[in-house]
């Protein structure tokens, strides 16, 4: 069984920085790919970032030249620099991991094999 656990969030002001933390235990070995989806109350879960096991990155349009992806496959952990917050970046933020395909990260309709139980983040303005 894997376990993702996130760590990092929290309460900071606009143009802030932090980075969010993805840990994976059990299986690990066995992952296809690692992101991140975050979700605020009322708004569709959106795709972050992920990273498969080739090493490419994804980000969505609205973190670019803001976010960036790094994973140490050593430990299993994904980590997620996230520079320049602004408000419209408040979410809960969830680790998603798949074996498979990175569809779970980036299509709503979709979910991946495993998922954290995620982090806040709270930008204010």
């Amino acid at each position: 069984q894997e376990l993702l656990e996130e760590s990092g969030g929290c309460s900071l002001q606009s143009g802030g920085s932090l980075r969010l933390s993805c840990a994976g235990s059990g299986c690990a070995d066995r992952l296809y790919c690692m992101g991140c989806v975050r979700q605020s109350p009322g708004q569709e879960r959106d795709g972050v970032d992920s990273i498969d096991l080739a090493g490419t990155k994804t980000y969505a349009g609205y973190v670019k030249g803001r976010f960036t992806t790094s994973k140490d496959n050593a430990k299993n952990t994904l980590h997620l620099q996230m520079n320049s917050l602004k408000p419209e970046d408040t979410a809960m933020y969830n680790c998603a991991a798949d074996r498979t395909t990175c569809r779970g990260v980036w299509y709503s309709r979709y979910d991946a094999d495993y998922r954290g139980q995620g982090t806040q983040v709270t930008v204010s303005s």
